[in-house]
């Protein structure tokens, strides 16, 4: 009976941090959620403003940024949590990254999140900066010198390719890891002119702007994805611990059958003790 007893306090003691862990993902998931969407009309701006400039040029672009090249070595933005407790969220992540390069020592990395920077120094994969270690601190600032960091590997010929792996949020009970190709970029679609268009002037020239423009919007990629995954792993993060608190609700229930159990039968004992002792005076 102590031991279910103390069992029992031990699982109690479980569910109430379960339980505000969940209190705390909650009230956390509505800003998280209200920043990626507020994070995407950057996002699809910038993306026009290509096509724009790609529809100025008749669609004649020719920029390092776009030209495809021999990959001899790819760099992966990989975006994870800060900390664990979140059901199947890092390792989903990670999987996704390790079924697209299983070879982690032909690739290097910009990991992005205390888990995913602790993820690949275990396997001395080849780290390209480990400023980014809290992504729940990251804003657009840091996000464009992470971008600005990759453009200029990428120029250099460090590497010839960067994807980026993210968890899309597509609702609460829902989120799914995404690797998309961050560069290099897909020649922007030319828009067909309307009748009626305002006359746009590009100084120094459209070239020039169309380069100066993507970093920026390598800048609103990472940043969205990185708003993406925030309110996927709160969500992970909410769902896992309401489920634990569940399973810890269920636990104290069976464990308290028992101790009733245990108790009654150390009841009964007694009292046939105490009648056999009765009988045999």
């Amino acid at each position: 009976m102590k031991d279910i007893k103390l069992r029992i306090r031990s699982v109690q003691s479980t569910m109430q941090i379960t339980k505000a862990m969940e209190l705390v993902a909650s009230s956390k998931l509505r800003k998280a959620k209200e920043r990626a969407e507020n994070s995407r009309p950057y996002f699809n701006l910038l993306y026009d403003s290509l096509c724009d400039i790609a529809a100025a040029l008749g669609g004649d672009v020719e920029s390092p940024y776009i030209r495809e090249r021999e990959t001899r070595k790819t760099c992966y933005i990989v975006v994870a949590g800060d900390r664990g407790l979140a059901g199947g969220y890092n390792n989903n992540v990670f999987k996704l990254v390790q079924s697209d390069c299983p070879d982690l020592s032909t690739s290097c990395f910009l990991p992005i999140g205390k888990k995913a920077v602790e993820f690949f120094q275990k396997r001395n994969a080849e780290i390209v900066s480990r400023d980014f270690t809290l992504a729940e601190q990251m804003n657009g600032e840091l996000s464009g010198k992470a971008a600005r960091l990759l453009c200029e590997g990428y120029l250099r010929g460090d590497f010839d390719q960067v994807k980026m792996v993210y968890t899309n949020f597509a609702s609460m009970l829902s989120q799914s890891p995404i690797l998309t190709t961050v560069l290099p970029l897909p020649h922007p679609p030319v828009q067909e002119k309307p009748k009626t268009r305002a006359l746009t002037l590009y100084e120094p020239a459209p070239p020039a702007i169309f380069n100066k423009i993507i970093p920026d919007f390598m800048a609103g990629m990472v940043y969205g994805g990185i708003c993406e995954s925030l309110a996927s792993e709160l969500a992970a993060r909410r769902n896992a611990m309401d489920s634990a608190s569940k399973n810890a609700g269920e636990m104290i229930e069976d464990l308290s059958l028992k101790y009733n159990r245990a108790r009654q039968g150390a009841i009964t004992q007694e009292l046939t003790e105490i009648v056999a002792g009765a009988e045999a005076q």
